[in-house]
């Protein structure tokens, strides 16, 4: 079965992290997990506050959790607030359904873990994901 390795995981955190400054937004956190919601590697950048970490990790957790991104979530959870505050509830507030993680999958389409990040807009933060999981080679949802 497809893993995602350490070695994908950073250079999705350093593409990620270029587009960033290429951009010129503000200092950002990026937090790539595997399929089972585990922290693979994490970077704040010089400047992030400090909640980064704990935002980028819930946009991720909540997107490889559900298999969606998590602007995918924050609509859902428009229809259904009471089911998604539940499970923020029961994910120890680890579940952040906000614009800004998307799956990372491999060619075929298997979900092989999710990336967050926080420190911009959720537009900003979710661009950057989406170029750091392309510049890996991989494919984001």
């Amino acid at each position: 079965m497809p893993t995602l390795t350490l070695a994908q995981a950073n250079q999705i955190i350093s593409a990620a992290l270029a587009h960033s400054k290429a951009a010129g937004y503000k200092p950002m956190g990026i937090a790539v997990l595997d399929d089972a919601g585990n922290v693979k590697a994490f970077a704040s950048e010089d400047g992030a506050s400090m909640f980064r970490f704990d935002i980028a990790r819930g946009k991720a957790w909540a997107a490889v959790g559900m298999g969606a991104s998590s602007r995918a979530l924050a609509e859902r959870a428009k229809d259904n607030p009471n089911f998604f505050v539940a499970l923020a509830a029961t994910a120890g507030g680890k579940f952040l359904p906000q614009p800004g993680a998307v799956l990372i999958k491999d060619a075929q389409g298997t979900i092989l873990g999710a990336v967050g990040a926080s420190g911009g807009t959720g537009d900003e933060d979710e661009a950057i994901c989406k170029a750091g999981v392309a510049a890996a080679g991989l494919v984001s949802g």
